[in-house]
């Protein structure tokens, strides 16, 4: 007799699997990331159809089968349809999501995370923020991720010699700010100006009322660009 988990996920990715089959990436609640398989689902008589879909919160629930656990029941909660009807929302949701796919792997409870990814998409679903300053709300979430996974960067004081950081250049390297001398031995860094430090520390801190009003300018997000791509880039490495 198969033993039914009910939780609720947010749906990150979906695959077509045969002629009306459909594998979900969801990441949930009480199990952490699981593969679910919604089998006939395609079909227009199926009755999970309306209840998930990429980027829905649902409430789910699914059966081990022998090789992959099955989808037995799906009823939406939110489906996030501002996120739907903006290009740019959209864009940051899938990347959020693929970030999330690639930095966890295995099948965990992880309460932090999840609480992460529901604030992170109420947020791209709620904030009207002009243009390039939405993707703040990506960095808040992958800086956050990256925290509670064990990567935390080392902002207040060089990560090297662990001296403060003086009012001269300072460059961000895999394990956070470095001081101009160790940067000359290290060779390994990018550039990056104290503002940037700053809205990064706003960030990790997850004071997003300071961090919405903060003057950021289109160099600042720039810079959050590179250093996030040069530091997903080290943790897959590890």
């Amino acid at each position: 007799m198969f033993i039914h988990y009910r939780t609720q996920g947010i749906v990150l990715k979906k695959e077509e699997r045969g002629e009306s089959d459909q594998l979900f990436t969801v990441f949930t609640k009480d199990f952490g990331k699981l593969e679910i398989l919604g089998k006939g689902i395609r079909k227009i008589t199926s009755k999970l159809r309306a209840g998930i879909e990429i980027f829905y919160l649902s409430e789910i629930e699914f059966v081990q089968g022998k090789n992959q656990k099955i989808l037995t029941d799906a009823i939406s909660i939110k489906k996030f349809e501002k996120i739907r009807k903006n290009l740019l929302k959209l864009k940051i949701a899938y990347k959020i999501s693929e970030v999330l796919s690639n930095l966890i792997k295995g099948e965990e409870r992880d309460e932090k995370i999840w609480l992460l990814l529901k604030d992170t998409f109420s947020k791209l679903e709620k904030y009207h923020l002009k243009n390039e300053r939405l993707k703040l709300i990506y960095y808040y979430f992958f800086w956050n991720l990256i925290s509670f996974l064990g990567y935390r960067p080392q902002l207040y004081f060089c990560f090297l010699c662990e001296r403060k950081l003086r009012p001269q250049k300072i460059y961000f390297s895999k394990g956070g700010i470095l001081c101009e001398n160790c940067f000359r031995k290290n060779k390994e860094g990018i550039l990056i100006t104290p503002e940037t430090v700053k809205i990064l520390r706003e960030i990790l801190k997850q004071n997003w009322q300071i961090l919405k009003r903060l003057k950021i300018e289109k160099k600042h997000l720039r810079e959050l660009q590179k250093i996030s791509k040069f530091y997903l880039e080290k943790v897959l490495e590890n």
